[in-house]
Order: C-alpha cells, then sequence, then structure tokens
C-alpha cells in the first residue's frame, strides 16, 4: 500500500467516523467517497463515456438526498429528452399516434404504446441485445454498418441511439438511486425500474424473448418483485437464479442477459433482501427468501426443476454461495465477487460513509457496533466444505472493497470449486466484466445444458 493510497483511506475513513463526508465532498466531489469501482460499474451498465462520467462525478459536490439526488436526475432527464427526440424523429412522415411517454408508470402495461415502441425500435433491437450500449455515435455507427444492410442503416442507427439514450437514462436514474434507503432515491429507483419494464416489453417481441414480471409473497409479509426471462420453445427449460448486491439492481442486471436469449436457458432475476424495494433489513433469515423463490421456480413445469442454477454478484455471490450450502435443489452455481467471512470481520479502513450507511440500513443495525455483529453473523466460513455441486468463484485479484481472501477460500475448500481471478482488476472484475459475462455462460451450458443430454 502506498503512502497515498494510505492516507487517502485515512482521510475517508475520518471523515466517516465525524459523518463529514458531505463536507468534504463539497471541496473535493463525491468520487473520493465511493468505491473505486463506481465510474467503472456504471460505465459498463449504460455505456458511458468514462471520462466524461469521472467529470461529473466531480461536479457532485453533495451526497444530501436533495442535492444529490435533483443533480443526477437533472442528467437522467437530458438522455430521456434524447431518445424521446429519435423516437420521434423515426415517426416522421407518418401519421401515427403521439410517441409513447417511456417514463410513465401506465406505459408497460398499455399494449398498445408498448406495440408502437415496438415498432419504432426493431431496426435496431437484435443489434442492441447483442452489443449494449455505446460510448458515442462513432461507436455506433460502426456496429450498425456492421451488422445490416446499407439500405436500412440510417433507420437502424435512429432506432438505436434511442434505445441507447433509454438505457443511459435508465442507468442516471440509477445512479441517483444509489444507494437507496431514502425518500428521494426510492423514486429515482422507481423511475429507473419503469422506464427499464417499458424497455424491455418494447424489445422483448423483436428478440423471440418472453419476459414476464413476477411478484413472489415470501415469509414476514415480504414480495419478490422479479422478472423471469424466458427463451423461446416449450420446455422445460434450465433456468438461472440471478441476484445481486447491496445497490444494484434487477435492470442493471438483465440488460447483459439479452446477449444470451438464444442460449435455452431461462433467467429469473431479483434484488437482494433488505435492498431498494424490501420493507425489512437482511439478515441470516433472509436465506428463506431465496429458498422460496426456488419453490416458486420448481412449481414452473416450464422450468426444469432439475435444472436450477444460482448467479449471484457481490453480496449476492454471498447468497449463491449461501444457497448452494444449503439448498440441494441447486444444480450449480457462480458467485462472483463474494464476501464471506473476510470481508465481514476485517478492517473498515477506506469504506466510505455513504457504504456503511447502506450497509446499516440493509442489516438494520442503529451503531456501528451493532453494525459489526450483524456483518459477523453473516460468515459462512464454516459451511464452505458442504458446497458439493460444480462451484465457480470469479473476481479481481485485487479486490479494493471485499477480500478478495474470501474467493479463493471459499473455492479452495469447496469440494468441487475453482476460482477464476482476473489480473489486475477490482472487485467482480468489472474490468472484464463482457469477458467473464461470456465464460459464465459457456460454463453454465456446460452444466446445464451440455451434461443432460
Amino acid at each position: 500500500m502506498t503512502d497515498a493510497t494510505f492516507l487517502q483511506k485515512l482521510f475517508v475513513t475520518a471523515c466517516a467516523v465525524t459523518h463529514t463526508t458531505d463536507l468534504a465532498a463539497r471541496a473535493t466531489g463525491a468520487a473520493p467517497f465511493l468505491p473505486a469501482l463506481f465510474a467503472l460499474r456504471y460505465a459498463n451498465m449504460g455505456g458511458l463515456d468514462r471520462e466524461e462520467f469521472a467529470q461529473q462525478l466531480t461536479r457532485a459536490r453533495s451526497f444530501r438526498d436533495d442535492r444529490w439526488c435533483t443533480y443526477w436526475n437533472r442528467i437522467a432527464a437530458g438522455h430521456v429528452d434524447g431518445a424521446t427526440g429519435l423516437l420521434r424523429d423515426l415517426t416522421a412522415g407518418s401519421t401515427s399516434a403521439p410517441i409513447p411517454d417511456i417514463c410513465s408508470p401506465t406505459t408497460a402495461a398499455d399494449t398498445d404504446a408498448l406495440a408502437t415502441l415496438t415498432d419504432l425500435i426493431a431496426p435496431a433491437a437484435a443489434v442492441f441485445a447483442d452489443h449494449g450500449p455505446q460510448v458515442g455515435f462513432g461507436a455506433v455507427s460502426d456496429l450498425i454498418a456492421a451488422h445490416t444492410p446499407a439500405a436500412d442503416r440510417l433507420r437502424a442507427t435512429t432506432a438505436f441511439r434511442a434505445i441507447d439514450a433509454w438505457v443511459k437514462a435508465v442507468t442516471y436514474y440509477q445512479v441517483s438511486a444509489f444507494p437507496g434507503h431514502s425518500s428521494q432515491r426510492m423514486r429515482a429507483y422507481r423511475r429507473s425500474r419503469r422506464m427499464f419494464d417499458v424497455l424491455i416489453g418494447a424489445l422483448a417481441p423483436s428478440l423471440n424473448l418472453t419476459v414476464e414480471h413476477v411478484e413472489i409473497p415470501v415469509s414476514d409479509r415480504e414480495t419478490v418483485a422479479g422478472y423471469l426471462f424466458l427463451p423461446p420453445g416449450p420446455g422445460p427449460h434450465p433456468v438461472v437464479l440471478t441476484t445481486n448486491g447491496l445497490e444494484g439492481t434487477a435492470q442493471e442486471l438483465a440488460i447483459p442477459q439479452l446477449r444470451y436469449r438464444d442460449s435455452g436457458v431461462a433467467v429469473f432475476l431479483m434484488e437482494m433482501p433488505g435492498s431498494y424495494a424490501y420493507t425489512k433489513p437482511m439478515g441470516p433469515d433472509s436465506e428463506a427468501i431465496y429458498h422460496e423463490v426456488i419453490d416458486h421456480l420448481v412449481a414452473d413445469d416450464r422450468l426444469d426443476s432439475d435444472r436450477i442454477a444460482m448467479v449471484g454478484v457481490s453480496f449476492g455471490g454471498y447468497w449463491a454461495a449461501r444457497l448452494a450450502a444449503t439448498d440441494d435443489r441447486i444444480a450449480c452455481v457462480i458467485a462472483c465477487g463474494a464476501p464471506t467471512h473476510r470481508s465481514f470481520t476485517g478492517g473498515a479502513l477506506g469504506t466510505p460513509q455513504i457504504i456503511l450507511s447502506a450497509l446499516a440500513d440493509t442489516l438494520g443495525a442503529r451503531h456501528p457496533l451493532d453494525l459489526m455483529r450483524a456483518l459477523s453473523a453473516l460468515s459462512i466460513e464454516d459451511r464452505y466444505s458442504d458446497i458439493s455441486m460444480p462451484l465457480l468463484v470469479i473476481n479481481g485479484d485485487n479486490d479494493t472493497l471485499m477480500s478478495t481472501q474470501d474467493s479463493i477460500d471459499l473455492a479452495e475448500t469447496a469440494p468441487n470449486g475453482t476460482v477464476r481471478l482476473y489480473p489486475d482488476d477490482d472487485h467482480c472484475a468489472m474490468g472484464h466484466y463482457r469477458e467473464w459475462l461470456d465464460f459464465s455462460q459457456h460454463w453454465l451450458t456446460e452444466h446445464l445444458i451440455d451434461t443432460a443430454k
């Protein structure tokens, strides 16, 4: 650790302990008080220009609910306007109905509005699903030129840019919502999710994909609101239960999954208990929620109950590993960036106040000692050896948010574990995001489809 790194961590911790992070951010901007991978993570999600996003983080001068959300909502709204304008360009010369409001809470349930949007974005739907959001007009033009007949390129380019701006708006509203647990952040979360609901409803028909919004009543009067992606064909399909971490969202997981729509594998996406839309804190007992979700998947005769996998990212990786040890209905598991023991018992030097606050809110901890106890209670070190199914553990070899050693210990102790650490990369190997997603898909295909033949 260099002196500069140590001093920076000391400064971040001092601000957290004295609750002066917001005061310091007025001078430095938000970036020093966010996880090191924050910019890369959202750049991946929305195809954001990393330098531009880093500058936006520097100009964000407060974490206070009103100031933080007002700042990011303004940027998101600019992308909403851009998407709407491009959709309007696609209707030029026609007498069709007005452009549906992509932010409205009613549009996702309006079949006529979705049909209108589907027709408008269809020329670029498959290319977008395969390649995701892009950085800049040049990248979009190159993609369309490579994958679209010359006569269709102008319309396809406009359609792609409309989808791209739409996803960027979804992403910026998610940044505004980070890390949840307050009124204005939750409003931004709901807007991001509503916009995604409309987007996926408009994209799915062109991709020959069925997307269902699923609500599962579970323990403690909670409801899991997830998405079920079903591939074409009668089934029963193998299914992957996918869950994310502390302040991740289902839409963040869903967008890259479109690339694998022809794999023959269904996907159920859900957010981690204790985050965003849940009403109760997370704890060891939250394991029951995942068991009940698996009950729901097993009961769906379109899904193959003998071929259920689980994929967890960040804190979701913790739940994937925990379920691997406790639910023998799971055939194989991928845990990416999972905290499992050392991450819960190590020091907090350099952990930003906003992350500590998010952890406290998620776990229902009232003070620092309470938070330490709640985290320690989550350790599953004594369960590693109970994981008998194939387990793939993924991370960067220099995780600055969790302990990389957790990934190594988990894979080495589980009887059928394998670890894949990406060099010079951080938490969840975000610098190799596309690479490990593709590798994971091949691994899942091998264990869910190839072995069943």
